[in-house]
């Protein structure tokens, strides 16, 4: 018999509609930032990489220790604004993609028990259709287009090709 209910934590209404609404108020705070960039836009101004990011910061951190040492054309007060929003919004960033993590993982595991499940009952299916149980017929010819006749090869068994 395959492990079954592998999951067996649900979420309560209560629990849905409090992130529900938790997600809205996010949505809501987050709108006047909210800008859709292109492909295009995104290959040209997302080149900012693990090295150009070193840069940024060590620019920083030259201008809060030396800013004598820091070029005057550069509006300093938008580029700290720039530099604390980048960071703000990366942790945020990397929270919600643990969060989304954590729910593809959880959901994974409730397909997994629904297919399971649905298995079972098919085979109930199959097995009360063939005993002329009634309505089973019914239901069985309505299930059986989601399986196959035609076995699907075994990615262990490498398949033999004609010569």
């Amino acid at each position: 018999m395959p492990i079954s209910n592998l999951n067996n934590d649900h979420l309560t209404a209560a629990e849905l509609n409090a992130i529900e609404q938790g997600i809205a108020a996010a949505e809501t705070a987050l709108q006047r930032l909210t800008v859709n960039l292109t492909p295009q836009d995104r290959k040209k101004y997302g080149s900012i990489n693990e090295q150009n990011k070193l840069l940024v910061n060590k620019v920083y951190d030259y201008n809060k220790s030396q800013p004598n040492l820091s070029v005057s054309d550069i509006d300093w007060v938008e580029f700290e604004k720039d530099y604390s929003s980048r960071k703000n919004l990366e942790g945020l960033i990397s929270r919600l993609e643990n969060l989304l993590s954590r729910l593809r993982d959880a959901k994974v595991l409730h397909d997994y028990d629904n297919y399971q499940a649905a298995l079972d009952d098919y085979s109930y299916t199959v097995y009360k259709a063939g005993s002329q149980a009634p309505g089973f017929q019914t239901k069985y010819n309505d299930m059986k287009q989601f399986f196959s006749r035609t076995p699907k090869p075994d990615p262990e068994t490498p398949e033999e090709k004609p010569s």
